[in-house]
């Protein structure tokens, strides 16, 4: 990176006043590549992630972030009351269940 402005400034110090409005074009597009590769991309998902929790309802099948599969039984404000086997319902937080199928730790 530090690279990149020496040669940015020598380029400015041989072209005379156009170096300000290079490095400020620069900038600029070092920002929108960001947003279109790091933020965006990331928004997208939480959103994503936000809408399954809020659709949640009897019956589908979900995977906790810990690994356990299981079926929603009931839906709280918060948690939900999943079937892990037969005779066994475990309260969760709605923010540590993924879509089942969905892979756990990947982006």
């Amino acid at each position: 990176m530090n690279n990149l402005f020496i040669l940015l400034q020598a380029q400015g110090q041989q072209q005379g006043g156009g170096s300000m409005w290079s490095s400020l074009i620069f900038i600029v597009l070092l920002i929108v590549v960001f947003w279109l590769f790091f933020i965006r991309p990331q928004s997208k998902k939480a959103k994503e992630e936000q809408q399954f929790r809020e659709s949640l309802k009897k019956g589908d099948k979900v995977v906790t972030i810990g690994g356990f599969h299981g079926k929603v039984v009931e839906v709280k404000d918060t948690t939900v009351i999943i079937s892990l086997a037969p005779n066994m319902e475990v309260e969760v937080e709605k923010t540590a269940l993924v879509q089942n199928g969905a892979k756990v730790g990947q982006a």
